[in-house]
């Protein structure tokens, strides 16, 4: 029945000038392929993990249970493009997570920065309050597609996630940060289907010179 509905309503509604819709998203597409073609060979990514309970273990000695940073370890494995260079765990403070930033992008080897943790709607969840209004250029279809994804996943639990995208300027290197959920699992999500895939091409484009 719904694939009745569908097609009875997409013949009922035939798309004017189609062949020239058509040549301009073919268009579309090769231009989306040769920015693709220009990204740098060699990205190199850093995670900062906020959590103070996976913070107060790394202070006390005790052995980490954070799974997020060897999740992410064996995810570019054998990703010859993406390497991650710098890692660490914070808590959930503003001082901690402004003092990372600044380490970061000092870094001129660093091109991505991923931070995991402080998304979500408690109220130790920070990460977002700190780092959103520093965004420059926001990319909302990041966060979209990341809770388009998420539901799938979780159900409408996705709707919870504040994760977006956006990005920081310095005088050396433009960076793209990403604000993702403390759960390993949604950072493998958004690495694998959203990060990896398009992180060459956006780091092409905010660098480019004009």
């Amino acid at each position: 029945m719904k694939k009745e509905i569908k097609e009875e309503f997409i013949s009922s509604k035939p798309i004017k000038n189609e062949k020239y819709y058509l040549i301009k998203m073919i268009k579309k597409t090769e231009v989306h392929k040769q920015h693709k073609k220009k990204a740098p060979e060699l990205i190199n990514l850093a995670l900062i993990v906020v959590s103070t309970s996976r913070f107060n273990e790394k202070e006390s000695g005790k052995r980490s249970t954070d799974k997020t940073i060897p999740r992410v370890k064996r995810l570019l494995k054998e990703n010859k493009s993406i390497s991650l260079i710098f890692t660490d765990i914070i808590p959930d403070s503003e001082e901690h997570i402004s003092k990372v930033l600044n380490q970061v992008m000092k870094d001129p080897t660093i091109d991505s920065i991923i931070f995991s943790g402080g998304t979500g709607l408690s109220e130790k969840d920070i990460t977002y309050e700190i780092l959103e209004p520093r965004l420059e250029k926001k990319f909302d279809g990041f966060g979209e597609l990341f809770r388009s994804l998420s539901y799938n996943e979780i159900g409408t639990s996705a709707m919870l996630s504040r994760a977006t995208a956006g990005i920081l300027r310095s005088k050396k290197k433009n960076k793209v940060i990403f604000l993702l959920p403390g759960s390993p699992n949604a950072v493998s999500l958004a690495l694998k289907y959203i990060i990896i895939p398009e992180l060459g091409h956006i780091l092409y484009i905010i660098n480019k010179e004009e």
